[in-house]
């Protein structure tokens, strides 16, 4: 057996003495000895003991504290303030924002089950983003701050005019929010706490976004960029303290090689025959990153090129991620959070994907599960049950308090992931879409807009909650980066050759992001149609559809995209430079006056939004009225009127780039440093 070491037997079952019970049950045939076994698998340890209360009570009073400081100390009461948090932020809260937004629950149930299944390969995806993080920092952000935007569509409605890209954009990044990062995020933090606590899983949900929806509607990005400061501490601190335990159990690194290797359930027959090794028999390479080309389950030119596009995508035009960047309060902050960023992002492959696969090890025949009735007892899934990896050992292998910190882990990595998802899905929905139903709207009502849309965007999430669930063979990671391969790479061609090519104008931009974007719904609605199936009972789907593997689609579909881009864009009139100043890398250090492509249609009416304040100002709330407008950050408080010439020098300031020569060469050796960093480990592990 490859089960931990025997513990003496208890009331609620050692994890050997309930793993041989449910096998033994099924190696004579005795159905009902087997059911009774998984139940007390599901049911024997709950997290409901005085230590591991207190610590999960505590948890959520700081972190509440914490946001309620954010919210009191900051202003909320300005669509800059509210959504960039004022661009005053210092590099420490911004590179652990970054860190913390990118790893939410979804990846300590996605990366640890994925490396379960197929080993340490999983981790090349996190150390992928090293490479990105300075790329982010040095190239895209520059070229943002300079065109003095808020989201990522107003960049692209200032880079080529228009409005239909813009809107275009929103509305893609939105459903990609909907279908990736909140549904997935909210599944795998409610599989955690219905694994520790018994909860229905949609009790659960409904439980975690009560609370996290709390700040983030009320608190803006200040509270948000805090909160997740203090969550980045707890999951490092916690997993590494789990990773601890884990290795520890296992007997050392050699020892964790060898166990993984052998970690085969002891039931393989389904039905009248056995079920194909393949299925159940870790795979020959699983202590690789670069795999075979064709074979491989993660091939290498596929780990390299195609992740290279959708990392790109993710880390250089993601909202939620350049979100956090442009509220830093100058070019060297933002680039020395970056690079923290990167250092964070080193850990993972040791905190999540090695923790992930020693789960195998010790909890064989539950993690490694092949037959589907057995999966359906222990994890209510028959594709798998290897997103209960990371979970189960956190429940079984903690002792009480150590327990509680580590779901508080959990919820630090699910809390800080959706906060900021909400936080810049709002803020697309607001500033992109919202302001072209309303022209003229206060900056009050774009706040309650705002807030209102994140209602929404959660009910939405919670009903493809059921999807999520039972895709890509019940690896969640891969369900993740399987549907952003199908819709990533289209908008990752845009805007690298709007920042590279000034050649390229809007109708190439457009024609590129539509059919980039049918040829990935195309594959994607197949997809799921046909069903991803499991090993056992693998999908029909044909070939031509489904058996080009998502990496290498990534790369087939970037590649159109920017083929239609560029030969759309030379077949139609180019955008003369006076359009382009400061928006594209060769005109980035222009310093002539540029005109806005839409300038005309941008000019407000005239004192609309003064008159609207006037009046407001005129009324005088009650208390229960000014209570409520502190609490949602609508108490704003009128400045003095500023100048003409006090507006532009505000404007200059808030585009400014420029950097002090001591700690720019301080951040660019750090960059160098981390990009050395990125080519060890992956030759190391290759």
């Amino acid at each position: 057996m490859t089960q931990g070491v025997c513990q003496p037997m208890d009331p609620g079952f050692s994890p050997t003495v309930r793993s041989l019970l449910l096998t033994e049950a099924y190696k004579e045939g005795k159905k009902k000895k087997a059911r009774e076994a998984s139940r007390m698998e599901s049911t024997a340890i709950r997290i409901n003991n005085a230590a591991d209360i207190s610590v999960i009570v505590i948890y959520f009073v700081v972190v509440l504290a914490v946001g309620v400081w954010a919210m009191y100390s900051t202003n909320r009461g300005t669509v800059g303030g509210f959504f960039l948090a004022g661009r005053s932020m210092v590099w420490w809260p911004i590179g652990a924002s970054l860190f913390a937004s990118n790893i939410g629950s979804g990846h300590f149930v996605g990366i640890a089950g994925t490396a379960a299944a197929g080993g340490i390969a999983i981790g090349g995806y996190e150390w992928n983003a090293l490479i990105f993080v300075v790329v982010l920092g040095w190239v895209f952000v520059p070229i943002y701050i300079k065109a003095g935007v808020v989201t990522m569509p107003e960049y692209l409605r200032k880079r080529f005019g228009g409005k239909r890209i813009q809107v275009y954009l929103s509305i893609l990044s939105l459903i990609l929010y909907i279908f990736t990062k909140i549904s997935a995020d909210i599944f795998s933090g409610a599989v955690f706490i219905q694994l520790a606590m018994g909860l229905n899983l949609y009790l659960a949900i409904i439980i975690l976004l009560a609370i996290t929806a709390l700040y983030t509607i009320t608190g803006g990005l200040a509270a948000v960029i805090y909160t997740d400061t203090l969550q980045t501490f707890i999951m490092v601190v916690g997993s590494f303290i789990l990773m601890g335990f884990a290795f520890r159990e296992v007997g050392g690194y050699d020892a964790f090689m060898e166990k993984y290797m052998n970690a085969v359930p002891s039931n393989i027959t389904y039905g009248n025959s056995t079920i194909d090794s393949k299925c159940y028999t870790p795979r020959a390479d699983s202590f690789h990153i670069f795999r075979d080309a064709v074979t491989g389950d993660l091939p290498w030119p596929g780990l390299t090129i195609g992740l290279s596009i959708l990392t790109l995508w993710y880390w250089c035009t993601d909202q939620v991620i350049v979100q956090r960047c442009l509220s830093g309060k100058n070019m060297s902050h933002v680039k020395a959070g970056c690079v923290m960023c990167g250092y964070l992002k080193l850990l993972p492959m040791f905190i999540i994907v090695m923790p992930g696969m020693i789960s195998r090890i010790l909890y064989t025949d539950v993690v490694a599960c092949a037959v589907p009735e057995i999966c359906q007892q222990a994890c209510g899934t028959t594709v798998g049950c290897t997103n209960i990896a990371y979970p189960k050992m956190v429940v079984e292998l903690m002792p009480n308090g150590l327990r509680g910190l580590m779901l508080s882990v959990m919820l630090a990595s699910l809390m800080s992931s959706l906060t900021s998802i909400f936080n810049s899905a709002s803020t697309l929905f607001t500033m992109d879409i919202y302001t072209k139903v309303r022209k003229q709207p206060s900056e009050k009502e774009l706040m309650l807009a705002g807030r209102a849309f994140m209602v929404v965007l959660i009910g939405i999430s919670i009903a493809w909650v059921p999807v999520v669930q039972s895709a890509q063979s019940g690896q969640l990671f891969d369900y993740i980066q399987s549907v952003t391969s199908y819709l990533g790479p289209p908008i990752a061609a845009v805007f690298l050759l709007a920042i590279f090519c000034k050649r390229v104008n809007e109708q190439g931009a457009f024609w590129g992001l539509v059919v980039g974007l049918l040829a990935g719904l195309g594959r994607m609605i197949s997809e799921f149609a046909y069903g991803t199936g499991s090993c056992v009972a693998p999908s029909n789907c044909p070939f031509i559809i489904c058996g080009i593997h998502y990496l290498y689609f990534a790369i087939i579909l970037f590649g159109i995209s920017a083929i239609v881009i560029l030969a759309v864009s030379f077949m139609t009139k180019p955008i003369p430079d006076v359009h382009l100043y400061r928006l594209c890398w060769s005109l980035r250090n222009s310093k002539e006056e540029r005109i806005d492509l839409d300038a005309d249609d941008e000019e407000e009416k005239p004192d609309e939004r003064d008159k609207e304040s006037v009046s407001e100002e005129s009324e005088d709330p009650g208390c229960l009225k000014k209570a409520y407008n502190w609490f949602c950050g609508l108490d704003q408080q009128k400045g003095p009127k500023l100048s003409k010439e006090e507006e532009e020098a505000l404007k200059k300031k808030l585009t400014d780039t420029s950097e002090v020569p001591l700690w720019r060469n301080v951040v660019n050796i750090n960059g160098i440093i981390l990009l050395t960093v990125a080519v060890f480990c992956h030759a190391f592990f290759a």
